[in-house]
């Protein structure tokens, strides 16, 4: 899975990523771009999930306001937890993390973490040797656990270099995946220790799980919260004779919501277009789904969304370009003011399919 990077507001994540753009450009380093610290979830329905991830990552050539090593953890698109090499200290990223974990939590965990300090430095140098490559280079370890609606899980672990993925972790099989000859010497030690592959399984399918349902309850009032969405749909001309409808939604929290176009009641089978479910910055998301027009037809082009049992309706006029909103079904009572708070990830796509993508994620140590 390629790593991709989402726009984490709140958290030191963002400005990071811009020191490694910037780094990348010294020197003419031809290093990949690092998408770093969050890796996209793909959920194509709107059914409610809860996850628990978190992301390390260590620099061959720290400098420039990149640290060495720096780990970060998330509840959903909520970050909990922060360390890096520069402060050495693992600390929280929300108030409910800090009322809730007693002090020597966050010493336990800060020892640990500078233990994992060094061995990314160690692990980091031994790929460098193996490629023959020196200068500015990257390392990550990613891994967590899903909670799903109906109460299944999965857990998730990866590493990458420069990157891009590098060996990956089968928890079924107890066995790793290797994508390359120098990420096969790796997969061959690590499965000549088959206690240290059951004790990650066991992380995964247990521990993760254990520690997420705490969390949950711990920012309960943040993490459970709904707030509908809001949907307006327009039309613009992009190109001479060609006419774009557009449904936007936005001020909407859980991020998972599904959202197409129909005509005369029916799925359209041409395509749509869709864009990223983005942060809005006060805690909530928006995002769009287009279709091209027929400025000539006749046909009744509507916007179906769904969100947390909520289906919305918008109907398209032939003259107009906004229109108000028709509530088609609703399950349980709806409050259209929307509470403003918080930050968040950018996280789903709308099209309602029964195909999940992934989340990689490591152990509450970090």
């Amino acid at each position: 899975m390629v790593y991709r990077f989402l726009n984490d507001q709140q958290g030191p994540v963002s400005v990071l990523v811009k020191r490694i753009q910037e780094r990348r450009t010294l020197g003419g380093l031809m290093v990949p771009l690092l998408p770093l610290i969050i890796v996209l979830t793909v959920k194509y329905s709107d059914a409610r999930t809860h996850s628990l991830r978190y992301f390390r990552l260590g620099v061959s050539d720290p400098g420039h306001g990149i640290p060495e090593f720096i780990s970060v953890g998330y509840v959903d698109s909520h970050p909990i937890t922060t360390y890096d090499s520069i402060s050495r200290r693992k600390e929280p990223r929300a108030s409910w993390m800090a009322e809730n974990l007693a002090p020597d939590h966050w010493e336990r965990y800060t020892q640990l973490l500078r233990g994992w300090q060094q061995t990314f430095k160690m692990e980091l140098k031994h790929l460098q040797s193996r490629y023959n490559h020196s200068g500015f280079h990257t390392y990550q370890r990613m891994i967590g656990c899903e909670l799903l609606e109906d109460g299944s899980t999965t857990g998730f672990l990866q590493y990458a270099y420069d990157g891009q993925d590098f060996i990956i972790f089968n928890k079924d099989t107890l066995s790793w995946t290797a994508v390359d000859n120098v990420a096969h010497i790796t997969k061959k030690a690590w499965e000549a220790n088959r206690h240290e592959l059951q004790y990650q399984k066991n992380w995964l399918e247990e521990e993760y799980i254990a520690w997420l349902k705490r969390f949950l309850e711990y920012g309960k009032d943040t993490l459970q919260r709904t707030e509908p969405p809001l949907v307006r749909i327009n039309r613009r001309e992009i190109f001479p004779g060609i006419t774009t409808l557009f449904c936007r939604a936005h001020g909407f929290y859980p991020p998972e919501i599904s959202m197409i176009w129909m005509k005369n009641g029916e799925e359209i089978e041409q395509e749509m277009d869709y864009g990223d479910i983005l942060p809005s910055g006060d805690g909530t998301y928006q995002t769009w789904v287009s279709v091209e027009l027929d400025p000539q037809s006749s046909e009744l082009y509507s916007c179906h969304v769904e969100h947390c049992g909520l289906h919305m309706v918008l109907q398209v006029p032939q003259e107009s370009e906004t229109i108000p909103l028709v509530m088609k079904a609703v399950a349980g009572s709806i409050v259209l003011a929307i509470a403003l708070a918080g930050v968040g990830v950018l996280v789903w796509r709308r099209r309602p399919r029964k195909q999940n993508g992934v989340i990689y994620l490591a152990t509450p140590d970090q």
